[in-house]
C-alpha cells in the first residue's frame, strides 16, 4: 500500500500515513497555520497536490509554494478569492476558479475536473506517472468557508469530499483557526479527521502537539522552518 510522508518524524517513523488519512491542522492567527498546513500536503517525488485557496489569490499562493521550494508543476488551485474581483478570469489547466468561499457546488465539481486530468495523465508530461497517482487535497482554509456556510452544510460537504479521497486513494490536509469558532465547531469538524495538528505560540516560539490515530500523541513542542523542512526540537 503506498504510504505519505508528512515532514514530521513521529509521523514518518511508523512509515506514513496511509491513504483516506485526513488532518486537520488548528492555528491561531499569525502562528503559521498555512505553511504548515501546505508543507503537509506538500507533493513528495510523483505525487500531486490541489488546494481549495479561501483566502489568497491563486497568483499570490503559487509564489509562496515558490519560495517554500514546492514543485508548481504538481499542483493544481481552486481560487474561491479572485473571481470576487475579476469575475470573466477564465480557467487555465492548473487553475481553476469559482465565485467566492461558499460555492461548494463549484469546488466540488472543479475538484473533480482536477483529479480527472491528473488521473488521466493530463496535467503534466511526466512520462513516469505513478498510478494509481497519489494526490494530496488541501484546504486553506476552512475558516473562511464557515464564515460563509453554516457548520451542518460544511460537514456534509467535507463528509462528501473525505469519502472522495478515501476511494481515489489520496489524504486531505485542512486548515481552520483555533481562535474563530467555538469548541462545538471544532468537535463537528475534527469527527472526520484522523490526526489533529494544533499550533500556538509559547514562551520560546512557536510550538506544536498531535494527537490521533496509529497511537500519536505529542505534547506541545517547539518547532520551526529551515530551508524549507519542518524542525521539531526534541
Amino acid at each position: 500500500m503506498y504510504k505519505y510522508l508528512t515532514g514530521i518524524d513521529l509521523i514518518d517513523q511508523k512509515g506514513g500515513v496511509n491513504p483516506g488519512t485526513n488532518i486537520l491542522v488548528l492555528s491561531p492567527s499569525f502562528c503559521g497555520g498555512e505553511l504548515v498546513a501546505s508543507y503537509l500536503a506538500k507533493p513528495r517525488n510523483k505525487e500531486y497536490m490541489i488546494v481549495i485557496a479561501t483566502e489568497t489569490q491563486s497568483e499570490d499562493l503559487i509564489d509562496f509554494f515558490s519560495e517554500n521550494r514546492f514543485d508548481t508543476d504538481y499542483i493544481g488551485i481552486i481560487d474561491a478569492i479572485t473571481r470576487t474581483s475579476f469575475t470573466t478570469i477564465e480557467d487555465t489547466q492548473k487553475i481553476k476558479y469559482v465565485g467566492s468561499p461558499s460555492d461548494l457546488t463549484g469546488m466540488d465539481i472543479k475538484f473533480s475536473q482536477l483529479t480527472e486530468e491528473i488521473m488521466k495523465g493530463d496535467f503534466t508530461s511526466d512520462p513516469d506517472q505513478l498510478f494509481p497517482t497519489p494526490i494530496r487535497y488541501c484546504i486553506l482554509s476552512l475558516t473562511s468557508m464557515l464564515m460563509f456556510r453554516k457548520i451542518d452544510t460544511i460537514y456534509q460537504f467535507l463528509h462528501v469530499v473525505t469519502s472522495k479521497l478515501r476511494k481515489i486513494g489520496s489524504i486531505g490536509v485542512f486548515l481552520l483557526n483555533s481562535e474563530s469558532f467555538d469548541q462545538k465547531s471544532m468537535a463537528i469538524v475534527k469527527q472526520l479527521m484522523n490526526i489533529v495538528v494544533e499550533l500556538r505560540e509559547g514562551e520560546d516560539g512557536k510550538e506544536i502537539r498531535l494527537q490521533g490515530a496509529m497511537g500519536l500523541s505529542m505534547n506541545w513542542t517547539p518547532f520551526s522552518f529551515e530551508d524549507g523542512v519542518m524542525v521539531i526540537k526534541k
